[in-house]
């Protein structure tokens, strides 16, 4: 380790000798982890980031004068649709997909390395639960999604396959992450499957370009934004260890989608047929104001604009079937090639601008005194998975339905939007749906039919609350209706929860034979059978006891 007159001189030639203004009144072994944390910081790039972040943040976001001229939304020729395409081209695409998934050729990639700070908690937001029947994490929720689309596509091809998970931490999230998958069994993935990775830290800064001191012996440092991928993939040989499990095709997502399909056969499938070697999901923006990224195109190359950099008069202009012109929301959701990713960790990445991100950084103050500042007082400079989009020799967008697929967790509850409770009724409507497509009809405590029109999405609560575990259906497939007893059944690991002071029945017609479940208060039901929906077309109705429910939390229904 270095002395603390070597380091001293390195900061002096960065002009942060600031950052050792307490280190004579540390006992040593505090002093020892401040020298050892300055030690990893190079003299020459941190007097850039500095200086870099403070000139940045002098510019306030503003849309570019001659932005609006260059601006043009992507050709049709670029763009797939989930919805509104003939049946026989969106099997084409889920077929192909699937092929490459049971080849092994696929793998996910899971960006975790930010805080869940304005949802209100201290851990990563993965292990979050958003208040499901199950009390599924988001972890668990996304293992399992992994789980089924592998046993899909071994069903379909006669074959046991594997989608490696990778997920990029932080400094901040990796302990807790790795923690809790041990304590969850990794959610019965093959740990060898699971490979997690951290992303590199850099210091918050000032607006006037000095690197904050969080506590006497701790630079405040973050994560460099999920742009920090690809160093990322470098510094921990990923694509090396990809290229030897075969992987050829990478699915990128953000932590924070309850409705984020895990390697999506249709859209995996959809790039491969193309022969892209970048690709990004998004939605329709639901207004001209929503903050959200547009895919678009600037002087004929694809790239996502920050909404700040759109003027509200371009935001506004139509399209000539009266929709918004620019309407291709980004929702962090990404295709690659591994060649792509290889090309983007060698040659791209240098090239990419970082961006300017204003937080509350808590401090020490002269007299060392920990603050925690009520308004923005620092800097933290991040780069954007998206930031490589301008480089694809072949970008393709994929836009898919807001309600099947993208429901964002970022606020509290006391947030209007984008919080644990619009999270959590995206799912159970969304999943209500699914109970509605394969015969299900349910009744309240007087017998009497519930509406079977599916809530649309945002609409509020769906009128019977249903979980259905992604180990019983994917994506609302087909075969929902006729999903057989799971073996192994675990008290608590429901495949269908029903949840409300009210009797659910699910039955293969009007006179047809039904089982119900009736509740006497919530927490207390007396299931006692297993209930199996009917096949579409098919009367029948199997109803089998199922050991060890009596005096079980939910009532618990499976396919």
């Amino acid at each position: 380790m270095a002395s603390e007159l070597d380091v001293r001189a390195r900061l002096q030639r960065a002009g942060q000798e600031h950052l050792l203004r307490f280190c004579a009144e540390l006992a040593p072994g505090p002093r020892a982890a401040l020298l050892a944390q300055l030690e990893l910081l190079e003299p020459e790039a941190l007097r850039e980031h500095c200086r870099r972040a403070a000139a940045a943040c002098a510019r306030p976001p503003a849309p570019a004068p001659d932005l609006a001229a260059r601006l043009r939304p992507l050709p049709p020729e670029r763009v797939g649709c989930a919805s509104g395409v003939a049946p026989q081209t969106r099997r084409l695409w889920e077929e192909e997909g699937f092929h490459q998934i049971a080849l092994n050729k696929v793998a996910v990639l899971l960006l975790a390395g930010g805080q869940g700070t304005r949802l209100g908690v201290t851990y990563p937001k993965g292990m979050y639960q958003v208040g499901l029947p199950s009390q599924k994490t988001l972890y668990q929720l996304q293992a399992e999604r992994i789980r089924r689309v592998e046993q899909l596509a071994g069903e379909r091809y006669g074959t046991r396959c594997t989608v490696p998970w990778y997920i990029m931490t932080s400094e901040f999230t990796l302990g807790p992450t790795a923690k809790f998958f041990k304590e969850h069994d990794f959610f019965h993935l093959d740990p060898n499957n699971v490979v997690m990775f951290e992303q590199r830290m850099l210091p918050a800064v000032t607006f006037d370009g000095r690197a904050i001191l969080e506590q006497k012996d701790k630079v405040a440092m973050a994560p460099d934004g999920n742009g920090g991928l690809y160093c990322a993939l470098a510094d921990h040989q990923v694509l090396e260890d990809m290229e030897r499990r075969g992987v050829e095709f990478v699915h990128v997502y953000c932590v924070d989608n309850i409705l984020v399909r895990l390697a999506d056969p249709v859209f995996i499938g959809f790039c491969v047929l193309r022969g892209a070697d970048c690709g990004a999901k998004v939605v329709e923006k639901a207004s001209p104001e929503e903050p959200v990224g547009v895919v678009c195109q600037v002087d004929g190359v694809p790239q996502v604009v920050e909404y700040s950099e759109i003027s509200p008069e371009t935001a506004r202009l139509r399209a000539p079937g009266g929709g918004l012109l620019y309407n291709a929301g980004n929702i962090c959701n990404h295709f690659f090639t591994r060649d792509f990713l290889q090309m983007a960790t060698r040659e791209f990445e240098p090239l990419l601008k970082p961006h300017v991100a204003v937080k509350k950084v808590p401090y020490v103050d002269d007299q060392g005194n920990p603050v925690k500042p009520l308004e923005p007082n620092g800097i933290k400079m991040e780069k954007f998975v998206f930031d490589v989009l301008p480089f694809a020799k072949n970008f393709v967008a994929f836009q898919v339905l807001r309600g099947e697929e993208f429901s964002p967790l970022k606020n509290a509850d006391s947030a209007e939007r984008d919080n644990p409770s619009t999270a959590r009724r995206a799912l159970l409507s969304q999943h209500h749906r699914w109970a509605l497509q394969a015969g299900a009809h349910f009744l309240d405590a007087h017998g009497a039919r519930l509406p079977e029109q599916p809530s649309p999405p945002g609409s509020g609560e769906p009128p019977a609350i249903c979980e259905i575990s992604p180990l019983v259906s994917y994506s609302g497939e087909a075969d929902l209706a006729s999903h057989p007893e799971p073996r192994g059944w675990i008290p608590g690991h429901h495949d269908l929860l029903v949840s409300r002071d009210w009797r659910c029945t699910c039955e293969a017609g009007s006179s047809g034979p039904h089982s119900s479940w009736t509740w006497t208060r919530p927490g207390h039901c007396r299931p006692d059978s297993l209930l199996d929906l009917p096949a579409p077309g098919s009367p029948r109705l199997r109803k089998q006891p199922r050991p060890g429910l009596q005096g079980g939390k939910q009532a618990a229904l499976s396919f």
